[in-house]
């Protein structure tokens, strides 16, 4: 059989994306997706997103997510973005759509400049210790503020901190290396868990980046700028005592190429 698919990349965060309304593709078969993820026997990504009919007419479509370990995961921000694009390229939505996610519904728009932003879910819990933040912005994410994140051996630190016992109960975390450059900008280097390696960019840790930061009084604008190793992002909230609002995501997402391979 082959598989039609197309490849999408959001700040160098990339995607395998299938259109699969019609259940092309199934969902329970771990080992084939994480086959089309691997960068040398199969298509190559950092995850898989299938883009399917959603459970309810009240919205466009239904992203469900997996990792490049084949498993399903939390939701991915970039990948969000870059689904939104090809909802954009299928003619299924226009300039603006709401879409389901395994963490709810959420906004998004595409403008003139194929820049995607996605409302983000609300924060209402940011954790401060004496080292890190942690906080959960769809997906669980610890962060570490650095003086310089070019010095920092993510995959190392990363990965020790993702499979420590402290996480162990939520199935690990994501891990993000934070240097605050202005009051306004940050930049951002990200472990990845389910990948299990340093990405180029991380949108759910972005997210978490500029909302620590702004928890601890290091960033006082209410839209931050973002320095990834793929590019640069925008963060916008709103915050209040109950925590964080409006949150949205903001950068490009780009077609790379649409391709078939034999299943």
């Amino acid at each position: 059989m082959e598989l039609s698919f197309y490849k999408y990349q959001g700040t160098g965060n990339d995607f395998v994306l299938i259109d699969n309304r019609w259940n092309i593709l199934t969902k329970n078969d771990t080992n084939l997706i994480k086959r089309l993820c691997d960068r040398k026997f199969g298509i190559g990504a950092d995850g898989l997103l299938l883009l399917e009919k959603p459970d309810s007419e009240e919205v466009d479509f239904k992203m469900v997510y997996f990792n490049a370990d084949g498993n399903l995961s939390s939701m991915c921000g970039n990948g969000g973005r870059c689904i939104v694009a090809f909802a954009h390229y299928l003619e299924i939505i226009g300039k603006e759509t709401v879409f389901q996610a395994v963490d709810g519904l959420h906004k998004a728009r595409i403008s003139d400049h194929d820049i995607v932003s996605l409302e983000m879910q609300q924060v209402d819990r940011v954790q401060k210790q004496d080292d890190y933040v942690f906080l959960d912005t769809g997906s669980p994410h610890h962060v570490i503020f650095s003086d310089d994140v070019e010095v920092v051996d993510v995959k190392s630190q990363g990965g020790a901190i993702r499979h420590s016992a402290k996480y162990a109960p939520i199935g690990g975390t994501n891990v993000n290396f934070v240097e605050v450059m202005d009051t306004r900008a940050i930049k951002v280097r990200t472990f990845e868990r389910g990948v299990e390696d340093e990405t180029l960019s991380c949108g759910t840790g972005v997210t978490a980046a500029a909302i620590a930061g702004h928890t601890m009084k290091l960033l006082t604008a209410p839209e931050i700028e973002v320095q990834t190793p793929g590019g640069r992002l925008n963060v916008a909230f709103k915050a209040d005592d109950k925590g964080y609002r409006d949150i949205w995501l903001s950068g490009p997402a780009k077609q790379v190429f649409h391709g078939t391979i034999r299943i």
